[in-house]
């Protein structure tokens, strides 16, 4: 009874580049700390990566290795339902159902894909346009009450707020309208040469980020190498992104506030600083990174894993699919 009692949580990570520690410390470790308190459920949003052409063997690859580090950095599985979205046909169907919901016009004004198709130009794929239906059936299919995402994703959110409310007040309710959950700014981290943007894998420059499976040499050459200042002080504030952004990171590491690491640091440079960030995120990682090649080593186990979680969201998302049909006025199958 208690664990009908408590909230749906929903959110996903695309297996479109290997992950980082932005998406760990930003993403994941939160929904480590919210799987007591929320029914929740992760998925591997596969769907939505192939908007933009990936290589098919390292997709396959990239969406067992993101069901590992989900389950290696804390996630139960048996407390959280984690599956491939491929894996759920309605919300390929849903998402058509919530176009015929859906404008054009907002749409259009969805940041991401004007920043995108800016990019790409004529050649922009349909897929990535739609890319912000297809968020909301998946938030929407589960009665999601909450979805924890930066704030570059809360836009998202609230289409799929506008479109639930859309549908209610047409067909009565039907959709729980959800929240977004934004986390505190120290789980933002940030491009470590370009400290004004959000950690991405798609940068192609290798120093301005750091991927889960880096090894610890690795993670302390591009932690030496991170951008900083003229300053030579280590201090909290807008004008040092750099140092911000690395404070940011050991404090969501070590739990201690970035007011106490100003502290701690007062009067003494950069290289012990860095120096100690690097070996915070070494120690973190490491234990995270042999269980995560334990699981790629079990391949039946994560089988397992996807076909039970896969199962079990199912059933729930085609309950919420049937309700749908039948109040649009589709005849039931």
């Amino acid at each position: 009874m208690e664990k009908e009692n408590k909230k749906v949580s929903f959110s996903g990570i695309q297996p479109s580049g290997d992950l980082t520690i932005g998406n760990y410390l930003g993403a994941i470790k939160n929904w480590v700390s919210m799987q007591k308190d929320y029914e929740s459920f992760y998925c591997i949003v596969d769907l939505h990566a192939i908007t933009v052409r990936q290589d098919p063997k390292e997709l396959r690859s990239r969406t067992l290795k993101n069901l590992a580090i989900y389950i290696a950095s804390g996630l139960d599985p048996v407390k959280n339902t984690l599956f491939i979205k491929s894996h759920v046909p309605a919300h390929s169907e849903a998402a058509w159902l919530l176009n015929c919901f859906s404008y054009t016009g907002e749409l259009g004004r969805m940041t991401q894909f004007k920043d995108k198709s800016q990019k790409i130009g004529e050649s922009v794929s349909v897929g990535l346009f739609t890319y912000p239906v297809l968020m909301a059936a998946d938030i929407l299919l589960y009665n999601t009450n909450v979805v924890p995402v930066g704030n570059d994703q809360k836009q998202h959110v609230e289409l799929s707020r506008d479109i639930a409310i859309r549908f209610n007040n047409l067909y009565g309710q039907t959709f729980v309208v959800p929240e977004p959950l934004i986390a505190g700014s120290g789980a933002r981290i940030m491009d470590l040469q370009n400290p004004e943007k959000k950690m991405s894998k798609s940068v192609e420059n290798p120093n301005a980020y750091i991927l889960i499976l880096d090894s610890p040499n690795i993670i302390r050459k591009k932690i030496n190498r991170a951008v900083t200042d003229d300053y030579a002080e280590v201090r909290y504030t807008e004008d040092q992104p750099g140092i911000s952004n690395l404070i940011n990171i050991l404090s969501t590491i070590t739990n201690v506030s970035q007011e106490d690491i100003v502290k701690r640091y007062e009067g003494l440079g950069y290289a012990g600083f860095k120096s100690d960030v690097a070996e915070a995120l070494v120690e973190e990682l490491a234990p995270v990174q042999n269980r995560i090649k334990e699981l790629l080593d079990d391949k039946s186990y994560l089988e397992k894993i996807y076909s039970e979680s896969a199962e079990k969201a199912n059933y729930i998302a085609n309950k919420t699919l049937r309700k749908m049909q039948k109040k649009i006025g589709l005849v039931l199958r």
